[in-house]
């Protein structure tokens, strides 16, 4: 009987946040690809919180815009309400938050791929990998349909044999009531792939019309509204915003959870997969935290076309009738009516270990993964990987070098390094306390750092380099005046200080030095500053923290030029390690597992000690040597 037969330079599979930036980056760089869904209407579905960004989230963001990603680009078509976190505390854990009309995503995103040239969307679910002497040379749907590729970005989301679990409610489905993907965790196991078992949650949505807003803290978003995307004109953006809401679980609702625990099928036993730490379910919360009296609960709307509210911090797999118990004891939500049960969803991803940190499979040359898929939790975290998948995959057929973002370059390079090194037994979520050089890794400097790598790769335009490159020009401009421009000890000047609790000047100082004052910064000098230029804002934003924190991110670097000293030693590929004399045993297995790429990455795996790190120095500079000693031989 014959099968349809097509073929294509990519294939992607699956067509969620992860699944839509690797389909993009390859068709914007010129080759025909295919991007599976189980549902055209999934299409970047956001099937649990309905926000982009927050703390460490937004950097992830930013920086996939500044690549040539769409995530941030489509929140800004689409937010109904934006706000700044951590504005209080200092530059680098500063992070943008969106909440998102879910359906005008979803619709924005999905008109977006379907008019994208080179790119082709296909409602089909693949059930097999076509591998040929460890190649990837295709993909096989459920319908025995073989699509022809010359690369795979596998993208699957939550979907791998799904359930969706609520007290004694098993359903076989992927979120939202979605059809599950049954069939491709037996081809990836039979080709030797590790497989993993975990969870994630969401909590109840919620009708508006039940809630009663005034027992609850409104959280409006901000006056002024910065924009995810580097492209987005911050002025096209300012407009009416829809406010969330903050409330709190009590007593009552713990003793109801504890009273229920039984009935859980994450104590019970019913749940097999592992859930994500730092995003517990309001049950894990209760057992972990007893010493707690409350947890805060965040109302925020779905959208602007529906009623729907979402419980932000209180997601659950209790049965129904707890979930409504346990609901009811929250202030405003006395008389709540459930839209949709809170639920936990089981599914099948990988071993992230079988990567490279190109995101490329291990043991199938031309396979990239990204998303959740990898072990990670979060739609940012999904797209940024499914973006560095999409593009490494489209290098390979094109002939073209990798690119590896490294701990130093982006919140991107931390994320895939710790994917790739450590060893994951829960979904990974990015925190600003995983980038150790966060005071480098601004969410506002995102396009000064990567900007120029994605104008390299293709996805990046002429126009919006050469704007990149007027502002490095315009910051640094900046910075060389206020250095050089001295300010005398006048009245004007010794009145202004004194007005904003400043030490007056016994000499005169550079307008830089009052910049680095902790009460002062270079907004606030406008008065006393007559020859100031006009300047964009985030110029301007540039120009104070450089000169504001200059002592700080200068020894930042010097870390990193350290860390760049062990990254430049690289390691050979497909090496025993057993042959390198005192290694330990462990160091041994870890090593030959993972095939580090450099002596860096090799310092990160989980036992490798700082000894072992030594042992491997020493045994590099022995083979420089020996390899001198021949050429030098060859030579005369």
């Amino acid at each position: 009987m014959p099968y349809l037969e097509e073929s294509y330079d990519i294939a992607v599979v699956g067509a969620g946040h992860a699944g839509c930036e690797a389909a993009l980056a390859c068709a914007r760089l010129g080759l025909e690809t295919i991007v599976f869904t189980v549902s055209v209407d999934s299409i970047a579905l956001m099937p649990c919180n309905p926000n982009i960004g927050g703390s460490s989230k937004g950097h992830l963001v930013r920086e996939l815009d500044a690549l040539g990603g769409e995530m941030g680009k489509n929140i800004d078509k689409t937010f109904i309400q934006s706000k700044m976190l951590n504005e209080s505390k200092g530059p680098a854990v500063h992070s943008l938050r969106a909440q998102a009309d879910k359906q005008d995503y979803t619709r924005h995103m999905r008109q977006t791929l379907e008019n994208t040239e080179n790119l082709t969307v296909r409602q089909a679910e693949v059930s097999e990998l076509v591998v040929e002497n460890g190649r990837i040379t295709g993909v096989k749907t459920l319908s025995g349909a073989i699509y022809h590729t010359k690369a795979v970005v596998l993208a699957t989301g939550t979907y791998l044999k799904a359930r969706c679990i609520y007290g004694d409610v098993s359903n076989p489905t992927g979120p939202n009531g979605l059809q599950a993907a049954n069939h491709l965790t037996d081809s990836l196991k039979a080709n030797g792939i590790e497989m993993f078992r975990f969870k994630t949650g969401t909590p109840a949505r919620v009708d508006k019309r039940s809630i009663d807003f005034t027992k609850m803290e409104e959280q409006k978003g901000d006056e002024r509204i910065v924009p995810f995307s580097f492209s987005t004109d911050p002025d096209s953006i300012q407009k009416d915003q829809v406010s969330c809401w903050l409330t709190y679980t009590n007593e009552e609702t713990h003793r109801i959870i504890r009273e229920n625990l039984d009935r859980s099928p994450l104590f019970s036993g019913a749940i097999e997969g592992t859930g994500p730490r730092y995003c517990p379910s309001i049950e894990d919360k209760v057992v972990k935290f007893p010493d707690k009296n409350r947890h805060q609960v965040f109302i925020e709307p779905e959208g602007l076309y529906t009623n729907e509210m979402y419980l932000g911090g209180m997601s659950s797999s209790l049965p129904e009738d707890v979930q409504y118990a346990m609901y009811r004891t929250v202030p405003g939500l006395e008389n709540v009516k459930i839209v949709r049960n809170a639920y936990a969803i089981e599914y099948d991803c990988i071993n992230s270990l079988e990567l490279k940190p190109t995101l490329e499979l291990k043991k199938i040359s031309g396979c990239f993964c990204g998303g959740q898929f990898n072990g990670s939790s979060g739609y940012e975290e999904a797209a940024v990987q499914g973006f560095m998948a999409g593009v490494n995959a489209a290098m390979k057929v094109l002939g073209r070098e990798p690119i590896v973002l490294d701990r130093s370059q982006a919140y991107i390079g931390v994320l895939i390094d710790d994917l790739v090194t450590k060893e994951n037994h829960e979904p990974y979520r990015m925190m600003t306390s995983r980038a150790e050089y966060r005071l480098l890794l601004r969410q506002d400097n995102a396009d000064l750092r990567l900007r120029k790598i994605g104008y390299q790769i293709g996805l990046v335009s002429e126009e919006e380099y050469q704007k990149l490159l007027k502002k490095e020009e315009q910051i640094q401009e900046e910075i060389q005046r206020l250095n050089k421009t001295n300010i005398g000890a006048n009245e004007e000047v010794q009145s202004f200080l004194e007005s904003h609790g400043s030490t007056p000047l016994k000499t005169g100082a550079t307008l830089a030095e009052l910049v680095r004052r902790p009460e002062l910064n270079y907004f606030m000098l406008t008065k006393i500053d007559s020859k100031r230029p006009k300047l964009p804002r985030d110029v301007q934003e540039q120009v104070d923290i450089n000169i504001k924190y200059e002592g700080y991110i200068r020894r930042q670097m010097q870390q990193v030029a350290q860390f760049k000293k062990m990254e430049g030693k690289k390691l050979p590929e497909n090496f025993d390690y057993s042959t390198v004399k005192s290694l330990r045993r462990e160091a041994v297995q870890k090593l030959n597992q993972l095939q580090p790429v450099s002596v860096g990455q090799a310092s990160r795996i989980s036992g490798v000690s700082p000894a072992d790190i030594s042992v491997l120095l020493v045994y590099l500079e022995q083979k420089r040597q020996e390899r001198k000693r021949e050429q030098e031989q060859k030579q005369g």
